[in-house]
């Protein structure tokens, strides 16, 4: 096999095919992927910014967005770069080792992503259903417990990803069709027996986005209840109106996710591949795209800081 070690079966790299059937359009295709990037970046890392440089965003609520922000931010470069130089340049060739560094960053990242977001939703049901007790329940102590354990919970059930794929002998050629390094896709290349790669990739699923979904849902049925009983409309809008934006960021999150999910499973012969692609690459560069979007559009308190420093910059340029 070209590139493979023949006493073992392990290519030394692997050749990433890009979008397959569409590799004349590719220039074009990877114009919108690379402005969503653009904004993805810059938008992410303004939130970041505005979170640690100012004190009304010092909160809870906001703390848990930064670290969001920057899994959204790390996420997209594990593979949009090395995406746009196969578009751009034809660099398709990836290191089989370097193939495996980021096959683990991309799932650990959206399996932190996930993470974040149930942390975000326990964040919303402390402070709807535990005002009083809001800010000595969420330290900055207990904030960052549960976001390393958040991290090595991640950390830990995608490390036997990488084991797994290391394990298998490769004789079915060493082109992916796809713009990285996905498990299953890079497994398939293999004519070992896959079984317990994909078995193992369906309980990863259901141990980071199954659970998180349920705790999210446990956490928003005990708000509903909470906000239900209050007395004025008024308190209920206002209550319920903190927790739009998670709630966006949800559907944004876990909408392309299961779309993914299904259409990879189900939909493999009804479905052209280079849709599977598409829909793959939307499932990861979407929700970092609307993220900052979402959080200052519906933030009332990150627009008035953003307010208040777009003032500030014209008053001191007025000043020089």
């Amino acid at each position: 096999m070209r590139g493979a070690n023949s006493s073992n079966l392990t290519p030394r790299y692997f050749i990433l095919n890009g979008i397959p059937g569409l590799e004349s359009a590719h220039i074009w295709i990877s114009l919108p992927f690379c402005f969503m990037y653009i904004i993805a970046v810059i938008g992410n890392c303004g939130l970041i910014y505005l979170i640690g440089h100012e004190d009304a965003l010092h909160q809870p609520m906001y703390y848990f967005l930064a670290l969001l922000s920057l899994t959204y931010v790390t996420g997209c470069t594990s593979f949009v770069p090395n995406m746009l130089c196969i578009f751009w340049f034809s660099l398709k060739e990836i290191d089989f080792n370097a193939c495996l560094v980021q096959m683990f960053f991309i799932h650990m990242l959206t399996g932190m992503e996930s993470g974040v977001l149930m942390l975000m939703a326990l964040d919303r049901y402390v402070a709807i259903c535990y005002p009083l007790r809001y800010s000595t329940i969420l330290t900055n102590t207990v904030i960052i417990k549960i976001g390393l354990a958040t991290f090595i919970h991640s950390v830990l059930l995608m490390i036997p990803f990488t084991f797994l794929i290391k394990r298998l002998p490769y004789c079915r050629g060493n082109l992916i069709y796809h713009t990285y390094c996905d498990h299953m896709s890079v497994a398939k290349l293999s004519c070992g027996n896959i079984k317990i790669n994909a078995i193992y990739g369906l309980i990863a699923a259901i141990l980071i986005g199954g659970f998180d979904m349920f705790y999210i849902s446990m956490s928003y049925t005990m708000i509903i209840r909470a906000v239900v009983n209050l007395s004025s409309a008024d308190a209920r809008h206002k209550a319920f109106s903190t927790c739009t934006s998670h709630i966006c960021a949800i559907v944004i999150t876990y909408v392309p996710a299961f779309f993914n999910f299904f259409t990879h499973r189900f939909g493999g012969r009804t479905i052209p591949h280079h849709v599977h692609i598409f829909i793959a690459n939307l499932y990861l560069l979407l929700p970092p795209t609307l993220n900052p979007v979402v959080y200052g559009v519906k933030t009332k308190q990150i627009r008035e800081v953003v307010i208040k420093l777009f003032f500030r910059e014209k008053d001191i340029l007025n000043i020089r």
